[in-house]
């Protein structure tokens, strides 16, 4: 579906809260369009990007009669359909134009030089990193991030350049709507299980969209990981590569961890770009930030500038987010849901609060996840000293699915002689409450409400 946007006056947003959907309503406010639409009564970061950024007017709850004869196009979440949600089925039944997220961010994408950023892990920051750099080297790019970028404030940028800038994701066969210019691949370790029964299909789905990019265009792709190598040879396209090895197009080298900073110089066919540094933890963030580089060179974006966004980029929410602290223990949000996530971010943990007792208070995503990855997940809290699981966090598709947060407790067990089993959120702050003190550091880690977790430790 194509939209003539000359038609159109009022857009409505089912699911108006979720962060790219917000970051398509900035977008389209601030290209004049009338935008509302409505959401959950649940508590989103987005809510003060509504209210108080774009001052649009929303529903919190959804309901037949929000959807009037005025509106001329209703973006949909992909989360919802007309089994699920009387406002779809409301629009449809009116003949009102309907277009799923990813089909509008498509559309808007593909009108322009489109860079998209993709891969299991670091998809958000990398992103944000990139966006950043583009716009401090005065590229003025459009972006769309999939968290709120917290010098922005929001989860978009909006530009006057031909750059667009987005966070791709693979769920749901998403790639489909985009035709990129260029491609930055950070990773493809095999998620989504519900919707990618095999690691194969998984993979499929990456090479078809590399396969996508132009000759014209390039892919920049993590050198030090093997499935992101032999996706990248389906490329017909230019490949750049990057990471801490020695066969990169661009080589971080001379890591330094030193008083709360990174420290790395970059290498790019020989020729020294110069020293970085970076105040995100952990190595994961330095590869993130080598791949924004290294597509930001491409565009001979100037060395300094990128030094600039780099060295005073202050992340996304939801990544390691300082929340606060109780009794002197230092109170961490992380959406880490995939066991190699929750590895890399406990390491970092580990190497940036060495003094610390590291505490890990994990909400698993999904019951199919859970249940494909039940193994890898058990071992991935080597580098917390204490573990607590929570219930399982169903998606909106699924209420259960053979596994229960116990077994992924027994099983760690095998590995980690501190995890314990907490079934719900009140539980577990009422617990930490009287066990956390200045030696401390609590991670509350998962992609559903395990937030609340350090919001409550810190309102207490």
């Amino acid at each position: 579906m194509d939209v003539d946007f000359s038609k159109v006056k009022k857009i409505y947003f089912i699911g108006i809260k979720g962060s790219g959907m917000v970051a398509l309503v900035e977008i389209l406010a601030r290209r004049g369009f009338g935008v509302t639409g409505s959401d959950t009564q649940e508590k989103f970061f987005t809510d003060d990007i509504l209210k108080k950024k774009l001052f649009a007017k929303y529903y919190e709850g959804f309901d037949a009669n929000h959807i009037m004869s005025d509106i001329d196009l209703v973006v949909y979440s992909t989360a919802y359909n007309k089994e699920n949600n009387e406002e779809v089925k409301a629009a449809q039944y009116k003949m009102i134009p309907m277009i799923s997220y990813p089909e509008m961010l498509g559309i808007l994408f593909n009108r322009k030089y489109g860079i998209a950023v993709c891969g299991t892990h670091g998809k958000t920051t990398t992103t944000a990193m990139l966006a950043e750099i583009f716009r401090e080297a005065g590229l003025d790019p459009t972006a769309v991030v999939g968290s709120q970028v917290r010098q922005w404030r929001s989860s978009a940028l909006v530009g006057r350049s031909d750059f667009m800038i987005i966070e791709a994701d693979e769920y749901q066969g998403k790639f489909r709507y985009y035709s990129p210019q260029a491609v930055i691949l950070t990773s493809a370790d095999w998620d989504h299980p519900d919707y990618f029964p095999t690691r194969e299909e998984y993979k499929k789905t990456f090479i078809e969209f590399v396969q996508k990019i132009p000759r014209h265009g390039f892919l920049v792709v993590c050198g030090d990981r093997s499935e992101t190598l032999e996706i990248a040879e389906s490329a017909k396209c230019n490949v750049i590569k990057y990471g801490f090895g020695k066969d990169n197009d661009l080589r971080i080298k001379n890591y330094k961890l030193r008083g709360g900073k990174q420290y790395f110089d970059l290498w790019y066919g020989g020729k020294e770009l110069g020293n970085f540094e970076l105040e995100l933890p952990g190595k994961h963030n330095v590869l993130n930030a080598a791949a924004a580089v290294a597509m930001s060179y491409k565009f001979n974006a100037n060395l300094e500038r990128i030094y600039e966004a780099l060295s005073s980029f202050e992340g996304t929410s939801r990544r390691f987010e300082y929340i606060g602290e109780r009794n002197g223990a230092i109170l961490i949000d992380d959406y880490a849901h995939h066991p190699e996530e929750i590895q890399v971010t406990l390491r970092a943990a580990r190497e940036f609060f060495p003094k610390r007792r590291v505490w890990c208070v994990f909400q698993p995503h999904t019951f199919t996840r859970t249940k494909a990855l039940l193994s890898e997940f058990a071992q991935s809290f080597e580098d917390a000293d204490r573990v607590i699981a929570l219930d399982i966090y169903g998606s909106a598709r699924e209420t259960q699915g053979g596994v229960h947060s116990k077994d992924l407790v027994e099983l760690a067990k095998k590995y980690h002689r501190n995890v314990e089993y907490i079934p719900t959120i009140s539980e577990a702050v009422e617990y930490l409450a009287d066990q956390i003190g200045r030696e401390d550091l609590v991670i509350a880690m998962g992609a559903g409400n395990v937030w609340e977790v350090a919001e409550g430790l810190k309102s207490m």
